[in-house]
């Protein structure tokens, strides 16, 4: 982690003080919470170092000044998954805050504020939950010293509520502005009491977000709202076929088009894929987009235009004959199988899918006359564009300034900058204001793709219907091959195979391995990675294994959890609320299915209807989602519900796939996502048990969806379903 100290002179143009205040935050080098000191001269307020000449370590967070106002910083960008209400809470609640008495504001990747100003990976409260209550926790008890002192009383008879100090004998109260004056001046306590969960006042209540009033309004900013003086538009021509090279292009149609000034050429970058598109820069995007259809471009398709989807997944297929990469052993699997009375063998498969987050890619960009840059953008990672961008063009960090927007979306297509990289290459060309927008068409066919998984899977059942031998082996091309040129491929890339080794089942013989397979398509991170994708061939097989052991499925999974677990309370709650036991009508199934992965743990049972003609309805999804401790239930409940329509339309909608080397769907209308009326109702159970492991929101209520759907359907109709997207209007 890099040493960031705290320009003086920047932090105050930043935050416009301009009286004494208490600015609490984390250091970076210790994770201590630390101080600013504050003498005030004149108008200006003077940072002053707890080390003479040496600056101050300092991610602020909280910022209480004499005025009485409070600020609080929000350091993980608000994608919709509720980080603007739910970061600042955790401050809050310490700080004896209501919502309505602060302001919160979104940083931007100033150093000042730490390198993990990203939203991704369910870790903006796991990663946060403890540090930030004891950023309000020290100040609560500054100020509450603070108190005492200018009383002449003790600190004990002080309480903090609704931002004063409170004296309780007497009942006279002071507001914190009055007091930072004086608890700027305290030693910041080294362990802060935390509150007790019973006495929290938001935390762990179904409190209003401060986003949502700003979004249904129209005053949310996105960054596809951008609006700055005399800015231009462009919209760019990729490469159809990917590895693909601009040969040349003609201009001259495009120049005939009312409202475009230039045309020119820009570099898109995305790990190690980079490739050369044409811009057309207009006074209006409509110019822009109507230009870029009259363009004549000339590409090199590099022999690139002979890939296709189904020569690709034969490929894979054959490849399933190879051993693999061990990426864990238990026992001993052969010798275990080879004994097994009964053996089980499948094979799944899972598509490309595109992130489709309804805010296509966009960003504005000003290269300035004196060599500084300004970007507006929605992006899941402000501190990698402040760490990337200032490098790549050769600017100093300080001369770059970063508006970060709400997100229409980001599901992972925001954690990378690749759109970011070409509006800022653009900018620097113009030396003007310049706005970026991709089309839907360009978001749905340029990638990158959440890559396909394909399992091999082997089962070995006892004479006594129990699991003695388990084997599952993935073959996918990896994400990490394009973000890192050098990766050792005779290492298991972990994020191709996560989950699978690591699930709470008692198995005692088990072998899991992983296949490369090399691809050109650029890949990413997707929701929840590839548990999306790998649960699927999991959960169903064990469903098949429960199946050739003449057991109940939720049965056959409890019995390999004798122990004590996370997974097992999850099931048990999930057999407890959908009424597992309880026989359903001829024609209706249900469906279980649960995984535990990087972000947290979640379960699903899902109910369906095999209709007249021979068509599946989902009736009802039930979903416990286990997270140790809660922040906002109505979020948890929000985030798992958008997590069953993605893991829905992943499902049953279609993929991405490739023909002649392009992608052949282009927008909603051949690659859609599940809509209002195709949405079933969703009932979700929280586990908050109070456990010291916080676990994430965001992906736990994704992976376990697609199962829990296959295997209510084998419920239904017999019919068992090892590919998708399945289609449930037609499942013969």
């Amino acid at each position: 982690m890099e040493n960031n100290l705290v320009n003086r002179r920047n932090f105050l143009k930043y935050t416009g003080l301009s009286g004494t205040a208490l600015v609490l935050g984390i250091s970076n080098s210790n994770a201590a919470v630390v101080t600013a000191d504050t003498v005030e001269t004149g108008h200006a307020l003077f940072l002053q170092p707890t080390q003479p000449n040496l600056g101050l370590n300092l991610t602020p967070y909280v910022i209480i000044e004499k005025t009485g106002k409070i600020t609080i910083f929000n350091t993980k960008p608000e994608i919709g998954q509720g980080t603007y209400q739910s970061i600042p809470a955790l401050i809050a609640e310490e700080l004896e805050l209501l919502p309505e008495q602060y302001t919160v504001l979104q940083t931007g990747g100033e150093t000042k504020f730490g390198p993990m100003q990203m939203s991704g990976g369910s870790m903006s409260v796991r990663l946060n939950y403890n540090e930030l209550r004891k950023v309000g926790a020290s100040a609560r008890e500054m100020l509450l010293l603070a108190a005492s002192q200018q009383w002449n009383v003790p600190a004990s008879e002080c309480y903090a509520e609704k931002a004063k100090v409170v004296h309780k004998p007497s009942g006279k109260s002071i507001g914190y502005g009055d007091l930072v004056e004086t608890a700027a001046k305290l030693e910041v306590p080294k362990n802060p009491t935390l509150k007790d969960t019973k006495d929290f006042n938001i935390l762990g209540k179904s409190v209003k977000r401060q986003d949502i009033p700003l979004k249904v309004s129209g005053q949310a900013v996105f960054g596809i709202d951008a609006d700055v003086p005399n800015m231009v538009y462009a919209s760019i021509e990729h490469c159809p076929v990917f590895g693909g090279k601009l040969t040349n292009y003609d201009k001259t149609a495009t120049m005939n088009v009312a409202g475009v000034e230039q045309v020119v050429e820009v570099e898109r970058v995305f790990g190690v894929y980079q490739s050369t598109g044409v811009a057309v820069i207009a006074k209006n995007y409509w110019a822009a987009l109507k230009g870029r259809k009259v363009l004549k471009v000339v590409w090199d398709y590099q022999g690139n235009e002979k890939f296709n989807s189904e020569t690709y997944a034969q490929s894979l297929r054959d490849m399933a004959k190879n051993e693999g990469i061990i990426d864990a052993n238990v026992g001993d699997f052969d010798k275990a199988f080879g004994e097994s009375v009964k053996k089980i063998e499948a094979f799944y498969e899972t598509p490309f899918v595109a992130h489709s987050p309804m805010e296509a890619m966009n960003c504005t960009a000003h290269w300035k006359e004196n060599n500084t840059l300004e970007i507006w953008t929605s992006t899941q990672v402000p501190s990698d564009v402040m760490r990337d961008i200032p490098t790549r063009f050769g600017l100093k960090p300080e001369d770059v300034t970063l508006h970060t927007a709400f997100s229409g979306g980001g599901f992972g297509r925001r954690l990378a900058i690749d759109f970011i990289v070409e509006a800022v290459g653009l900018a620097k060309t113009l030396k003007k204001p310049v706005k970026m927008i991709w089309t839907r068409e360009d978001d749905t066919q340029l990638g990158p793709f959440r890559p396909p998984t394909f399992s091999a899977l082997k089962g070995g059942i006892s004479e006594e219907g129990k699991l003695m031998a388990f084997q599952h082996k993935v073959i996918s091309p990896t994400i990490m091959s394009f973000l890192m040129p050098n990766v050792d491929k005779t290492k298991v890339d972990e994020t191709m195979v996560e989950g699978i080794s690591h699930q709470a089942y008692e198995i005692p013989n088990m072998r899991n391995s992983f296949v490369y397979a090399d691809i050109h398509i650029p890949m990413f991170w997707w929701r929840s990675v590839t548990s999306s994708t790998l649960a699927f061939s999991h959960e169903c097989f064990m469903d098949e294994l429960a199946h050739a052991a003449g057991k109940d499925p939720m049965a056959f999974r409890l019995e390999m959890l004798t122990k004590d677990s996370d997974t097992k309370r999850v099931l048990q709650k999930l057999k407890e609320v959908s009424n597992w036991d309880k026989p359903l009508p001829k024609g209706k199934g249900r469906g279980v299915a649960q995984y535990e992965f990087f972000a947290g743990l979640g379960g699903q049972v899902i109910e369906v209807t095999k209709l007249s003609d021979n068509s599946v309805k989902i009736d009802k999804v039930y979903a416990v989602i286990d997270l140790g401790t809660v922040v906002n239930p109505d979020t948890v409940k929000a985030q798992v519900e958008g997590a069953v329509v993605m893991g829905v339309t992943a499902a049953i909608k279609n993929g991405i796939t490739f023909a002649n080397g392009k992608t052949v769907q282009s927008n909603f209308h051949d690659t859609p996502v599940l809509r209002i009326n195709e949405s079933p109702p969703v009932e979700v159970h929280i586990l908050a048990n109070g456990g010291s492991k916080i676990k994430g929101v965001g992906e736990p209520g994704l992976p376990p969806v697609a199962p829990a759907l296959a295997n209510a359907i084998f419920a239904a109709t017999g019919i068992r379903l090892r590919k998708m997207p399945f289609d449930l209007d037609n499942l013969g």
